[in-house]
């Protein structure tokens, strides 16, 4: 029976070009060598520029929002040019293209963000009026709501970008994601980490989910070894919580799902875009009823907010721009 993949007929992996995404893609090559006995030239590493790379000077939400990122990618995909694609799942929609199916996540990393300063070393020794760069709205907006005197802006690019805007002044400290840090081995870049207390995380932060065709068997079976079970439990619950919201990834929304001796905590927030209102709520439930908890938070949420708050929510985040066809 021949194995495969195999240095004849490799596992195509696509991912974005940055220094993380490939940090990531090179994590899910290596589960899969270890998991399945496999060397490395069984594998290609295919990167794909997406048009939310080549477009890095304005902001997302003019463009088309975060699905710039995956769409090239999943058009590989279900166009058979790669097996697999890689994705930091804080970035994907909650629904996937027909055809394409997640269910595949690694380990998840640290969840909290990171405070990132040359000269502060955290969001209170940040002056009166500083200016504070982010490409995130739900950062933004939980840094409203805590500091409204600072100034906000629109701070795109990877690691590298974001850390030479810093040291040209553009800004006086941003944040990215510990988990980013970790994964490229630059923790050093953290002034300091910010609990997930203090600034809820973005929904599935910290983790990595690995897209298939649907119908593909073969490789169902290869990442059905390194899928981790935790992981996908508290997905499932925080992404039902942004399904039930109608969130996308340029709304201001915060949800986090922990599991402790089997039972499943999850926590979740919604903001305005100015940070002047916010909306919290809790659930804890068994760790399979994940789904039906965000389901249950979002409508909770949903009914504590003013009835006009998801349109100007919708009006401030930019989600009446057309969707970019495929």
């Amino acid at each position: 029976m021949t194995h495969w993949p195999d240095p004849e007929n490799t596992l195509k992996i696509g991912t974005r070009g940055s220094p993380l995404a490939l940090a990531q893609a090179h994590e899910t090559r290596d589960r899969l060598m270890l998991a399945h006995g496999l060397s490395a030239d069984a594998f290609e590493i295919v990167v794909i520029k997406t048009t939310g790379d080549r477009i890095i000077d304005r902001p997302l939400k003019e463009i088309g929002g975060k699905g710039l990122f995956t769409r090239e990618i999943e058009d590989a995909l279900l166009d058979g040019g790669i097996d697999i694609a890689v994705h930091s799942m804080k970035d994907m929609p909650v629904l996937q293209p027909d055809g394409l199916v997640i269910d595949c996540y690694l380990p998840r990393q640290d969840v909290r963000d990171a405070f990132v300063s040359p000269h502060h070393a955290s969001i209170a020794d940040l002056p009166q009026g500083a200016v504070v760069g982010s490409s995130s709205l739900r950062r933004r907006a939980q840094l409203a709501h805590r500091r409204p005197d600072l100034q906000l802006v629109e701070f795109r690019g990877n690691v590298q970008t974001r850390m030479k805007k810093l040291q040209e002044g553009v800004a006086q400290a941003t944040f990215l994601a510990m988990a980013g840090l970790v994964r490229l081995g630059r923790v050093d870049l953290a002034r300091s980490e910010i609990s997930s207390e203090e600034m809820l995380p973005a929904v599935a932060q910290g983790a990595i989910g690995i897209e298939r065709r649907r119908d593909d068997d073969r490789v169902a079976t290869l990442l059905a070894a390194i899928n981790d079970a935790d992981t996908t439990l508290r997905l499932l619950a925080e992404r039902a919580f942004l399904a039930g919201l109608d969130g996308s990834c340029e709304t201001p929304i915060a949800g986090l799902a922990l599991l402790r001796d089997g039972r499943l905590h999850l926590r979740g927030e919604i903001l305005l875009p100015d940070g002047s209102a916010v909306f919290r709520g809790t659930r804890e439930g068994a760790a399979d009823d994940g789904a039906a908890m965000g389901r249950d938070l979002a409508a909770e949420l949903r009914a504590q907010a003013p009835e006009d708050f998801f349109d100007l929510i919708g009006s401030a985040a930019g989600r009446g721009s057309p969707p970019i066809p495929r």
